[in-house]
Order: structure tokens, then C-alpha cells, then sequence
């Protein structure tokens, strides 16, 4: 049983990192955790798609597909950058019930497959995705707390009222003190530290919100992916900044300058979409370059297809009247001369 404990706050508790057994299998709170966020995000997304105008199909297919494809790269992600811990054991890189899972893997995996899932099925990734990413932030949001219960994903010491510690902490502080040490980090394993879990959690949650209220006001396919990129940067940078378990190269945190990379090249492209967007409203009012924009552009442009075939229909009806006409006036005339010449035929037999 381990301990957790917020000093200032006066409150101290005990929680096994252990939720159950099934089969003498241990099941971990972190795995049902994480599962609960996942699902939730779904089943929200599946009961939005009809609103949205998302195939429920489409949907459930490229949750399959993804799946597993972002545990594998949540996996990579760590390993790649943790490889000191694996090279001397490879098989350990198949044990994830140690933990081991990086976001930045999982989603970048996720987005590479929703991709190649779109082109395979012939529809618009990006209108997918901007449906689909506003629940990811709400997942991470939850899982977060999975970290919680394992102890991991904490920060330097802090005096401030909310920080925490815990058995574990301190013995991982103990572990890495000569390592941080080295990067110029000075920790005192018997001190509280930042929850940076709950940083980010909390973080995600206001992610959450605001893409809710953003997505249906987007006006360009892509958008609501783009500020998500922005957005979800902004924080875990900042939160990076603080923690002592970062993926590291040398003395560089790799997932915050990836954050900082990410904040940049995303706004760079957001800001042309925007661009594009107004000069588009512009030339022609009301009608964006949204799927919404798209559908009603494509009405107004078969209207005016109809209404030019509707009036080319009308010139050749006129035509052919006026050409009645003429011939209807020339038998008349023809008559006319007719009757004449035996009149004057008449006049001349009398």
C-alpha cells in the first residue's frame, strides 16, 4: 500500500497502486483509468456524430484502426527516447504494465493512421479530425489522474499549498538526484513537489471547453486540429518546464521543444487558413471554405447552372414562335394574292 500525502493541506491517504485480481492477474488502476477516458471519449463522439453530420460508421472504423496504432506509438515514443532502459533488455519493450506510454506518441500515431484511413475511404481527414479531436483533450484530461495513483508525472519542490508528495515520490527523487543534479536541478526528495498531473489535467479540461465552443463556429476544415496543436503546446510546454521525469537528449526536454515546434508551425498555418478564409468572404459574401460553405456554394452554383439552361430553353421556344409566325404571315399574304389575281380574272371575264 503506498501513500500519498498533500502536507500543507493536511491531508494524507493511502492507495494501492493495485485495483484488483482476476486469475491472480493484477489489474491497475492506471490501465482502467486510461480505458475509462477512452471510452468516454468515444461514446460522446459517437453520440455527437449525427449532429455534426459524421458517419457513425466511419467513426467506429477509425477508432479501430487507431487504437492500437497509438499504443504503439505512445510505446515508441518512450522507448526511442528512453533507450538506456531497454538496450540490455529488449523484451521489456513488451511489458507496458511497468508504464511507459508517452502522449505525444500516441496521438502523433493517431493522427498518421486517421490519415491513411481517410485516404483509403475516400473522405476528408481534416473534417474527421475536427470533429473527432475536441474529445482528446477531455481523455487526457482524465487519464492524467492515472499518474496520480502510480506517483509519476510530478515536478520540482515547491512551498505552494497544494503540493504533494509520497512514497514513491521520494524514492524516485532519491533515484534521479544525481541525474537532475547534473541538468541543474536541485530537488530535496523529502519536500513536497508540483502535481504537474493535475496541472495538465486541469489544462485539459479548459482545452476541452474551448474547442467545444470553437467548433462550431470554425469557419476552414482543419481548424479545430490546428488550435487543439496550439493549444495542448501552450500547456505542456509550460508544465515540461516543471517536471523531473522528462524524456530527455542531453539537457534537452524532447517533449517540450517538440510543444514549442508544434505551437509555432500550427499557428504559422492556422494564420494562412485564416487568411485564405477572409480573402475567399471577400469575393464572394457568406459562403466560407467550410463543408458547410462548400455545400451551399455547390447549390448556388446548380441554381445558376438551371436558371442559364431554364433561359437558353426560353430563347429557342421564342425562336421557334417567331419563325411560326413569320411562315403563318406569308400563307396569308400567299392567299391574299391569290384571291386578288381571281378577282382581277372575274373582273376581266365581265
Amino acid at each position: 500500500m503506498n501513500t500519498i500525502e498533500f502536507p500543507k493541506l493536511g491531508i494524507k491517504f493511502a492507495i494501492d497502486n493495485v485495483a484488483f485480481k482476476v486469475f491472480e492477474i493484477e489489474i491497475f488502476w492506471y490501465g482502467i483509468i486510461i480505458s475509462f477516458s477512452f471510452l468516454l471519449a468515444v461514446l460522446l463522439a459517437l453520440k455527437d456524430c449525427k449532429k455534426y453530420n459524421i458517419n457513425q460508421d466511419n467513426l467506429i472504423d477509425v477508432v479501430l484502426w487507431f487504437t492500437p496504432a497509438s499504443i504503439i506509438g505512445a510505446r515508441l515514443y518512450y522507448v526511442i527516447f528512453s533507450w538506456d532502459e531497454f538496450k540490455d533488455n529488449l523484451i521489456d519493450i513488451l511489458n507496458t504494465r511497468k508504464g511507459g506510454l508517452a502522449i505525444y506518441g500516441g496521438v502523433i500515431a493517431a493522427l498518421i493512421t486517421v490519415f491513411i484511413f481517410a485516404k483509403v475511404k475516400k473522405i476528408n481527414a481534416f473534417e474527421l479530425l475536427d470533429f473527432g479531436i475536441v474529445y482528446v483533450p477531455l481523455a487526457q484530461a482524465i487519464g492524467r489522474w492515472g499518474n496520480f495513483v502510480n506517483q509519476e508525472a510530478f515536478g520540482k519542490n515547491t512551498d505552494l499549498p497544494w503540493g504533494m508528495t509520497g512514497n514513491l515520490i521520494r524514492k524516485q527523487l532519491q533515484i534521479s538526484a544525481d541525474k537532475l543534479s547534473k541538468m541543474g536541478i536541485i530537488v530535496d526528495p523529502s519536500k513536497p513537489v508540483h502535481p504537474t498531473f493535475l496541472y495538465e489535467s486541469l489544462w485539459n479540461v479548459g482545452v476541452f471547453l474551448l474547442l467545444l465552443f470553437f467548433r462550431k463556429r470554425k469557419k476552414v476544415d482543419g481548424e479545430v486540429l490546428l488550435l487543439y496543436g496550439i493549444l495542448y503546446g501552450l500547456g505542456r510546454a509550460w508544465i515540461e518546464g516543471l517536471r523531473t521525469d522528462s524524456l530527455m537528449i542531453g539537457n534537452l526536454r524532447i517533449s517540450q521543444f517538440l510543444s514549442i515546434i508544434i505551437v509555432i508551425v500550427f499557428s504559422v498555418v492556422l494564420y494562412i487558413k485564416r487568411k485564405k478564409y477572409i480573402l475567399s468572404i471577400e469575393e464572394t459574401p457568406q459562403i466560407g471554405l467550410s463543408q458547410y460553405g462548400k455545400i451551399l456554394k455547390t447549390i448556388q452554383e446548380e441554381e445558376a447552372i438551371n436558371s442559364k439552361t431554364s433561359d437558353s430553353l426560353q430563347d429557342k421556344t421564342d425562336d421557334a414562335n417567331d419563325i411560326d409566325d413569320t411562315d403563318n404571315n406569308d400563307d396569308i399574304k400567299d392567299k391574299k394574292n391569290e384571291n386578288d389575281d381571281i378577282n382581277d380574272t372575274d373582273g376581266e371575264k365581265e
